[in-house]
């Protein structure tokens, strides 16, 4: 059995959509795709995440939006990045003096509460929000631009808003990875028929399963 472990984004967790659609796809070629439930703390859900690489020893690791960060900073495997949110953890980080407002703990932790169920528990803290510009670095550290020949592939959405906002950007990635990319036509959460047709094909390409 081959192991691929699924680092889900912010919010995501175990019972996420994605991995869903992939465990149940690729189990009958012999891949087994693993995805839990990691902590919204980025050195501990780091830790976590290290300590699933030494257990699982995966031969393939997919980051969806947020997870891409964890997913980049892992060493020695192939990596597909889908809707990857390479500045997602900038604008966390910097934005972290908000959190000491009175009030905007709560408000930001009602606002964007995760879906009932095996998610991640969101809680932005000053203490929890300003350690994500180290994280975003420790990740683009271990880019392409800096020397790491690992295999980088990502999926951006023509029409993922995220993009509007730079947290995700086409730019950025062609900075630090190159032109190792696909456009699809759908949005920032990867519908279904694309990954049936783009990304589960990518799986089996770099795995050379049929």
């Amino acid at each position: 059995m081959v192991n691929i472990l699924y680092i889900h984004g912010m919010g995501g967790g175990g019972d996420s959509r994605i991995p869903a659609i992939l465990r149940e796809t690729l189990s009958e070629k012999g891949v087994n795709v693993v995805v839990r439930t990691y902590d919204f703390d980025p050195e501990i859900g780091s830790a976590q995440i290290e300590g699933w690489m030494k257990e699982l020893e995966p031969s393939l690791v997919i980051g969806e939006s947020m997870g891409s960060i964890h997913a980049l900073r892992i060493k020695g495997v192939p990596h597909i990045l889908i809707s990857p949110s390479l500045n997602a953890p900038f604008v966390l980080g910097r934005l972290c003096w908000l959190s000491l407002i009175p009030g905007v703990t709560p408000l930001l932790d009602r606002i964007y509460r995760p879906k009932e169920g095996d998610r991640q528990k969101l809680h932005f803290t000053y203490d929890v929000l300003r350690k994500y510009v180290r994280h975003g670095k420790t990740a683009l550290a271990s880019s392409s631009l800096y020397g790491n020949d690992d295999f980088f592939f990502a999926f951006f959405g023509t029409r993922d808003h995220y993009r509007r906002t730079g947290i995700v950007s086409v730019k950025s990635w062609k900075k630090y990875f190159g032109e190792n990319f696909m456009m699809y036509e759908g949005t920032h959460f990867t519908e279904e028929e694309h990954i049936f047709t783009k990304v589960i094909p990518m799986i089996c390409n770099i795995l050379d399963i049929r």
